[in-house]
C-alpha cells in the first residue's frame, strides 16, 4: 500500500515537474528564441524537480544550477526563478531551511549580477529582486507551514493509534480479570456441590461393599460421573486462569465409548454405529461432536425419559456428520424453546462453519443432526426446526 502511494505521489511530481519546465519554456520563447544550450538548462533545472521527496537537496542544488546558468546566459525575466522557488518550497517543507536559504540567496546574488551587467535601471533592478525576494520568502514560509501540518497529522494519526492500542489493552486486561472471577466463580460453587455428591457415591458404594452386596450401578454411574466432572472442572478453570485453548485437549470421539457407557449405565438404552471411514479429526472438530453428543444424551437423560437413543456418526470426504436421534416423549411438532445446551451447540457448529438441525421426530422424540465441514469456510447460521 505504501510502495503504491509513493508511485502515485511520483508520478503526480513528474506531471507538475514537465508543467514548470513547459510554462518556463513557454514564457523563454514568448520572451526571445532560446538556444540548445537555454532549453537543455531549463529541462534539466525543471524535471529534476520530481524527486524532490526523495533526494530535496539534491534537486535544489541541480534546479538552482541549472536556472542560474539559464539566468547568466540568456538574462530572461523574473520568471526563470520559478524551478527554484519550488526547489526551496520542497526544501523547506522537507526541514532543509538553511540549504533554502542559501540557494535563494545565491540565485538572487546571480540575477542581480546579471542586472547590474546588463544595464538595467536602477529601479527596475529593485523592483526584480524585490519581487523575487518575496517568491522566495512565500517559499519558505509555506514550505514550513506544510512542514509543520504534516507533523501535525502524524502526531494525530499516532495518537490514534496509541488510543486504539490502549483501548485494545484495556478490553484484554478487563477480559482477562472477568475470566479470573469466572473461574472463581465456578470453583466456589460447583467444585464444592460436585465433589459433595461424589464423596455420597463413594460413601454409598464403600457401605454396600462393606455389607457384601452389590453397589447400584446408579451410585457407580454417579461417582464415575462426578469424578469425570471434577476433571473437565479442573481443566475448564486453568485455561481460564491461563488464557489457553477453548477446550481440554482431552476431550473428543475417541472418549465416546467412555461417554457412551455411562449414558447406559443412567439407564439409556444406547446404539452407536459409524459410517465410512475412521480418520484423525480436526481439534475443534474433534471436540465439537463430542460436545455435541454428550449435551445430546443429557438432554434424553433429563427430558427424554431416559428412551432408547442412537448415536450415528458419518465419515465423508468433505464432513463428519454426527446425528442424535432417540424415541422419547417429545411429540411430533412441539413447540421446543432453545436452552443453555441446544444454544451452545448452535455456537460451536457456527464457529465452524457447518450446520445444525435439531427438533421433534415425526414419529415422536427428538433429534440433532450436525454437519462439521473439515475445509474451513465462514461461519453459517445454523438452524432450528
Amino acid at each position: 500500500m505504501r510502495e503504491e502511494s509513493a508511485r502515485r505521489a511520483y508520478l503526480l511530481d513528474s506531471v507538475l515537474a514537465a508543467a514548470i519546465g513547459a510554462a518556463v519554456a513557454a514564457a523563454a520563447w514568448a520572451a526571445s528564441a532560446p538556444g540548445p544550450l537555454d532549453l537543455l538548462l531549463i529541462a534539466a533545472g525543471s524535471l529534476a524537480l520530481a524527486g524532490h521527496r526523495r533526494a530535496p537537496r539534491a534537486v535544489l542544488g541541480v534546479t538552482t544550477l541549472c536556472l542560474l546558468g539559464y539566468v547568466v546566459h540568456a538574462e530572461p525575466g523574473s520568471w526563470a526563478a520559478l524551478p527554484v522557488v519550488v526547489a526551496v518550497h520542497a526544501a523547506a517543507r522537507s526541514g532543509h531551511r538553511a540549504y533554502g536559504i542559501t540557494a535563494g540567496a545565491v540565485f538572487l546574488a546571480g540575477y542581480l549580477a546579471v542586472l547590474l551587467a546588463s544595464a538595467a535601471g536602477a529601479g527596475e533592478t529593485a523592483e526584480r529582486i524585490l519581487l523575487l525576494l518575496g517568491w522566495f520568502l512565500c517559499a519558505g514560509v509555506t514550505g514550513l507551514i506544510d512542514k509543520n501540518w504534516q507533523a501535525y497529522l502524524r502526531q494525530t494519526e499516532q495518537r490514534a493509534l496509541d488510543a486504539e492500542r490502549t483501548k485494545e489493552e484495556t478490553a484484554l486486561r478487563r477480559a482477562g480479570e472477568e475470566r479470573l472471577r469466572i473461574a472463581r466463580e465456578l470453583h466456589d460453587s460447583l467444585t464444592h456441590s460436585i465433589s459433595i455428591v461424589k464423596l455420597q457415591a463413594s460413601v454409598a458404594v464403600h457401605l454396600a461393599h462393606k455389607r457384601g452386596a452389590e453397589a447400584d450401578p446408579a451410585l457407580l454411574a454417579i461417582q464415575e460421573a462426578g469424578g469425570e466432572a471434577m476433571r473437565e472442572l479442573r481443566a475448564t478453570l486453568e485455561i481460564l486462569r491461563a488464557d489457553g485453548p477453548e477446550e481440554p485437549p482431552a476431550t473428543g470421539l475417541a472418549r465416546i465409548g467412555e461417554l457412551a457407557e455411562r449414558a447406559r449405565t443412567a439407564g439409556i438404552a444406547l446404539s452407536v454405529s459409524i459410517e465410512g471411514d475412521e480418520r484423525p479429526l480436526p481439534a475443534d472438530i474433534d471436540r465439537t461432536a463430542y460436545r455435541i453428543v454428550q449435551e445430546a444424551l443429557t438432554n434424553v437423560a433429563r427430558h427424554g425419559d431416559r428412551a432408547r437413543t442412537a448415536v450415528r456418526l458419518g465419515y465423508t470426504e468433505q464432513a463428519l456428520t454426527v446425528a442424535v436421534v432417540d424415541e422419547g416423549l417429545c411429540p411430533a411438532g412441539a413447540d421446543i424453546t432453545p436452552g443453555t445446551g441446544l444454544t451452545g451447540m448452535r455456537e460451536r457448529v457456527a464457529a465452524l462453519g457447518g450446520t445444525l438441525t435439531t427438533g421433534p421426530r415425526t414419529g415422536g422424540g427428538f433429534s440433532v443432526h450436525a454437519e462439521l465441514p473439515f475445509a474451513p469456510r465462514s461461519p453459517r447460521t445454523v438452524s432450528a426446526r
